[in-house]
């Protein structure tokens, strides 16, 4: 009940909307009730003549006079179409309505879901499939549509028209009413007793599809890794296991809606056999004063009171099939930030550049430190370059510079404030990055270097550019700076791809610049002429780089060792080398593989 009361709040704002489609399907549910009245009239005032249907014949005289019983015919039949066509037309408005409002409100969920997984922390991803965080967002948020128009607009008509319906049975034969009636005890025992089960199975399914998901998009991405190593076989196989897990758990769940099918099916069946059997019984005793036309209104107002019976009936299980998805988005919305702004955090003032980590421990599981004690003081416009052996922690310390992670222990403070005591976005609008794998956005080449800086314009972004030494190859493309760059920038080298970061970053023109691998996956001859414009790009600026090629930063002015997620020396790379300790021995290594 805790989720159906939550996504009500959703609706909240399209009230009037509801409104409106509640009065229509108010109107809709008296036509229905008015459908079969003009058979009965057929039945009773022209087709029989019997004494107990004199009432009929009688009002039938009243409206139409001496009319031949055709022509009475002909105008009955017209008003039965007239009665549906207006019906048809008002149920039309009501799904109208009821329809947009469910659509509204999917388009609000899958927002919030949305800007609450981009507001999430690196740690929440880091443990998170993309794709089911995909899945949820595309597929789990339709749920709150199925609880709105099968949820709220079904049961609101079903409820209406069976509360109609039986009132009307009621007035016209109360036995029989009674006799209709009986099956709702067991029908009730049903719908409790399948709706576990549709909810369980529903959440069983959602989970499989999303690992399905992840089969096939990790499989598509990385389609060149998977030809280059001939594993076509390995992943049709994994896809293969997954979509069968997947169509077992739909499997199970389809079976159980054909088993409560049959027996919701069943009972409604011997309801329909046993008011045959008491109405005919009434219709052959003439003391009961119950004709044939009236059996068949009853039989009509019968269908009329099952159909919204099992309408109900399927709707509850429709809705635990939809709870199972909704609960799949709140896991997310109710999802604690790890890294949130504090309580009266104020905006970063303009950055001049320095940056120190005081005592600063990290650790992404309890127990397990990846940072201990780092204490290190970088001065503004001063480039550092951290190394160490795979698993020092040079990757997570550049990461809590922009407080992608926050320390478990010491502080970090950038010119003096304390990152946790000013607004992540104002910090990170003061940083710039590069990283090893740049990623692009499959749209043009000019939206992927105006990312860092919205609104730029035309002159700034071909700058940008020219700086970059992005321009030279650009230039030469059809399309130059509107070019696409195809998916993840599969139309790009990965030289080129680089210098389209760099140009990002010389785009937000930002005072503290964090650089990590930069040049690890190119080839010499582009590492030199990419550093060189890497060079260019740090002028200025307070920069952090990490880099496993130590031939690219043995020049810079200072260098930090880490071992154990332990600063272990500091200072010049030439000075380092003749003390003879780690970063000699790593210095030398990277000499020999040269």
């Amino acid at each position: 009940m805790n989720i159906y009361a939550r996504t009500i709040q959703y609706f909240r704002p399209f009230a009037w909307a509801t409104a409106g489609g509640v009065a229509l399907t108010l109107a809709n549910i008296g036509f229905n009730l008015l459908k079969p009245w003009p058979f009965k009239f057929i039945v009773d005032g022209v087709l029989d003549s019997s004494a107990g249907t004199a009432d009929s014949r009688a009002l039938l005289h009243q409206w139409f006079g001496d009319a031949p019983p055709a022509g009475v015919v002909l105008v009955l039949c017209l008003v039965m179409v007239a009665i549906s066509l207006v019906g048809g037309l008002l149920n039309l408005a009501s799904n109208y309505l009821f329809v947009r409002v469910g659509l509204q409100a999917l388009l609000k969920l899958r927002t919030d879901l949305y800007a609450a997984l981009q507001a999430l922390p690196l740690k929440f991803h880091d443990a998170r499939r993309s794709a089911d965080s995909s899945f949820r967002v595309a597929y789990d948020s339709q749920s709150i549509q199925t609880i709105y128009n099968k949820g709220f607009a079904t049961v609101l008509s079903s409820a209406v028209m069976l509360g109609a319906t039986f009132v009307v049975m009621l007035r016209m034969n109360w036995p029989l009413t009674l006799a209709s009636l009986a099956i709702l005890p067991p029908v009730v025992w049903a719908i409790r007793h399948y709706a576990v089960r549709v909810r369980t199975q529903s959440t069983a399914i959602q989970e499989r599809e999303s690992d399905l998901l992840t089969i096939a998009q990790e499989g598509l991405s990385q389609i060149r890794m998977v030809h280059a190593f001939g594993r076509e076989s390995f992943e049709i196989d994994q896809f293969r296991r997954r979509a069968s897990r997947s169509l077992e758990a739909n499997m199970r769940l389809n079976m159980t809606s054909v088993a409560s099918a049959l027996v919701v099916g069943t009972l409604m069946a011997a309801g329909t056999a046993l008011m045959y059997y008491v109405g005919s019984l009434q219709v052959l005793n003439p003391a009961a004063r119950f004709t044939l036309g009236d059996l068949l209104v009853f039989s009509s107002y019968l269908i009329m009171l099952y159909q919204p019976l099992e309408q109900l009936t399927y709707t509850a299980w429709a809705l635990e099939g939809a709870a199972a998805g909704t609960q799949r988005c709140f896991e997310v919305l109710d999802r604690q930030n790890d890294v949130p702004d504090a309580p009266g955090a104020v905006d970063l003032p303009a950055v001049k550049g320095q940056i120190e980590f005081r005592n600063v421990g990290f650790s992404y599981q309890d127990g397990q430190p990846v940072l201990n004690g780092v204490e290190v003081l970088i001065r503004p416009g001063e480039c550092v370059a951290f190394v160490g052996g795979t698993g020092a922690g040079k990757s997570t310390l550049l990461s809590l510079v922009p407080r992608f992670y926050d320390p478990t222990a010491g502080r970090m403070l950038i010119d003096g404030h304390d990152l946790k005591a000013v607004t992540k976005k104002s910090l990170r609008a003061g940083i710039g990055m590069v990283l090893q794998d740049t990623v692009l956005f499959s749209t043009t080449i000019r939206e992927n270097i105006a990312y860092g800086k919205p609104g730029a314009t035309d002159a700034e972004i071909e700058d940008a550019a020219r700086k970059a030494q992005a321009w030279a190859f650009i230039e030469k493309l059809p399309q130059g700076l509107d070019s696409p760059v195809g998916e993840r920038g599969g139309h790009l080298s990965v030289g080129q791809r680089q210098r389209i970061g760099i140009a990002r970053a010389f785009l937000k023109d930002a005072p503290i610049l964090l650089l990590d691998e930069p040049t690890s996956a190119l080839d010499p001859s582009t590492e030199h002429a990419i550093m060189e414009t890497i060079a260019e790009l740090m002028r200025g600026r307070t920069t952090l780089i990490i880099t496993h090629r130590l031939t690219t930063v043995h020049s810079l002015g200072r260098i930090v060792v880490l071992e154990g997620g332990r600063i272990v020396e500091d200072g010049p790379g030439p000075d380092l080398v003749k003390t003879n300790g780690s970063y000699a021995a790593l210095y030398r290594d990277t000499m020999a593989g040269h």
